[in-house]
């Protein structure tokens, strides 16, 4: 038996082209039970076994963008007030980082598997603890909290890497506690995550790889403090 976690209606000019009647579309159209059972029981273990008052008041803030955004304004000035005009074609990249990982989640591949969230799933209904004032109507996977985190975080860990000297893997520890809180508050399965961060990941590496290899560093990077 498997579980059907993709409807091939939803994009019928890719599936038609392109997945019909390849291994992938078998994959993708009948998951395997075990993989997705295993899901929801890791689910119900995060959401539900391994809460804590405390966890339940500080992950529905922790994981919102907004709650980042002194961090993200600080890295913009940090930025702009040491790399001056050479810092322009840096926060195009990070901003384009941002826009595809985004896009890419939610208008490319949400609607292709168009699973659905935890707190929307019928046969999870009046088991989810739902820590949020609404589901969401989008769908699942990947997680485009998880892809954007980790989009940003892998650009920044390889742009930046000189300045942050060895502690880049806090900002994979941010970006994966950011994604950890989705599946905590009840909005997406631990799939959903892991997707969204090899998505995120991969985005994040191969913006940050073009803009080195176009650009090369930040000039302030490679200055000497003591010139």
């Amino acid at each position: 038996m498997a579980i059907h976690i993709w409807q091939p209606n939803t994009y019928p000019y890719i599936y038609t082209m392109f997945l019909r009647g390849t291994p992938i579309h078998n994959l993708l159209l009948a998951a395997p039970e075990w993989l997705i059972r295993a899901d929801r029981k890791l689910f119900t273990l995060i959401n539900q076994q391994l809460s804590h008052p405390f966890l339940d008041n500080i992950f529905p803030w922790w994981r919102e963008s907004i709650t980042w955004t002194p961090l993200y304004l600080f890295l913009l000035l940090f930025v702009i007030a040491n790399g001056k005009k050479s810092s322009l074609p840096w926060i195009i990249m990070a901003v384009i980082t941002i826009l595809l990982s985004d896009q890419i989640s939610s208008s490319i591949i949400k609607p292709l598997f168009a699973r659905l969230r935890p707190c929307n799933e019928p046969e999870l209904a009046g088991s989810v603890r739902l820590l949020l004032d609404g589901c969401g109507a989008g769908y699942s996977f990947t997680s485009s909290h998880a892809t954007n985190h980790f989009a940003i975080a892998v650009f920044l860990m390889i742009t930046l890497q000189k300045w942050l000297k060895g502690y880049g893997w806090i900002l994979l520890l941010w970006a994966g506690s950011v994604a950890y809180g989705q599946v905590y508050v009840g909005v997406h399965y631990p799939l959903d995550i892991v997707g969204g961060a090899l998505l995120g990941s991969g985005i994040g590496f191969c913006t940050a790889r073009l803009y080195l290899q176009r650009l090369g560093e930040l000039p302030f990077l490679n200055s000497n403090p003591n010139d």
